[in-house]
């Protein structure tokens, strides 16, 4: 009878070795033990395990770790694949949903197409019916890196003045920023007025289009008894899909850190300033012209060119800018080198890129 306690408390003892109990905060039913297995879940088993029973449900760490780092992989792998097709449906989309915008936001200015005019003045000037008015001073506003082409708007202000009318050209910082520059076409404006005693005809091509159009929108109080009214040519007023796509976040671009590369050469090569680009994009565009929209009493004219596909100009290449180079250790001075780039082929690309 002594020894009866003595073997209960073996048995018992070796019952806890065989027995994985769960946390103290969940108390098992009574006959019955719980087990884990590698995953972590918890399952119900009889209270007597044989050591063959018990070892089979053994995890190592190191078999844990590598299911852990598979199914990582598999759902890194996955998560990467879906972010590429994202990006280039991103890509692919464009801008297709903001090109025309400015025709199909409530509130904006009525557009009328006035080719069969244009054709029609175009002929009677061909046939010397029609001539433009002396009575004003011409104002040519320059666009985005004309400051790099030594001939820009040359042979254009020698034509205005071979018909005996008054033209000049606005020296402002063709990368500069809308804001800036229309600020600059105010003061050349105003400078110009008081001058003459004539009002100002702007042409804008390009940004130059965009920054005129800008210093009518923010200073018409200070301006509409000096201008006469406003002609674009090629200019994104409702902004630009080329600056879009390529400033666009979330596409394919982002791989080759696209805007990064912009910022060099327009920051670092052209001596520019990267925000000249951001205000062309749609985003910017839609914001600015919401608060500051033209004058309704304004004349404006735009008009719009077609890019050619012929050998001729893809193969034509443009000077666009002048690089610094380190000084050279000769004589010390610093040195530039010329950049040419096949403009007529970009503009070609950008036009099939549209299209």
């Amino acid at each position: 009878m002594t020894h009866e306690p003595s073997k209960r408390v073996e048995e018992d003892a070796t019952l806890v070795e065989l027995v994985t109990f769960s946390p103290p905060s969940k108390t098992p039913s009574e006959g019955s033990s719980t087990i884990s297995d590698c995953s972590g879940e918890v399952s119900t088993a009889p209270s007597v395990l044989d050591s063959r029973q018990t070892s089979s449900v053994e995890c190592r760490p190191e078999d844990r770790s590598q299911a852990l780092m598979s199914t990582s992989l598999f759902q890194n792998g996955t998560s990467i694949f879906q972010g590429f097709i994202s990006r280039a449906r991103k890509t692919v989309q464009g801008s297709a949903d903001d090109i025309g915008w400015l025709q199909r936001e409530a509130g904006m200015p009525h557009v009328e197409d006035g080719t069969k005019r244009f054709m029609e003045l175009l002929e009677n000037i061909r046939n010397n019916e029609h001539k433009l008015p002396n009575t004003m001073v011409y104002l040519l506003v320059p666009g985005l890196f004309s400051n790099h082409g030594p001939l820009y708007f040359v042979n254009t202000k020698t034509c205005f003045s071979k018909m005996g009318l008054t033209c000049h050209i606005a020296k402002i910082h063709s990368e500069g920023s809308v804001e800036k520059n229309s600020r600059e076409i105010k003061d050349y404006i105003e400078e110009i007025y008081w001058g003459s005693k004539k009002r100002v005809m702007l042409l804008g091509h390009s940004k130059g289009g965009v920054d005129a159009a800008a210093a009518l929108s923010l200073y018409w109080s200070d301006l509409k008894d000096k201008v006469a009214g406003l002609a674009l040519a090629q200019s994104p007023y409702g902004g630009s899909p080329i600056a879009s796509d390529i400033l666009r976040e979330g596409q394919l671009g982002d791989y080759v850190r696209l805007r990064t590369l912009m910022e060099v050469l327009i920051c670092k090569v052209i001596k520019g300033d990267m925000q000249a680009l951001e205000d062309l994009t749609y985003e910017r565009r839609k914001e600015f012209l919401r608060k500051h929209p033209l004058p309704k009493e304004l004349p404006v004219v735009s008009f719009h060119t077609e890019a050619g596909l012929a050998p001729s100009v893809l193969a034509t290449l443009s000077h666009v800018a002048h690089a610094d180079l380190p000084p050279i250790v000769a004589n010390g001075q610093a040195s530039k080198l010329p950049v040419v780039m096949p403009l007529g082929a970009a503009m070609a690309a950008c036009a099939q890129l549209l299209q």
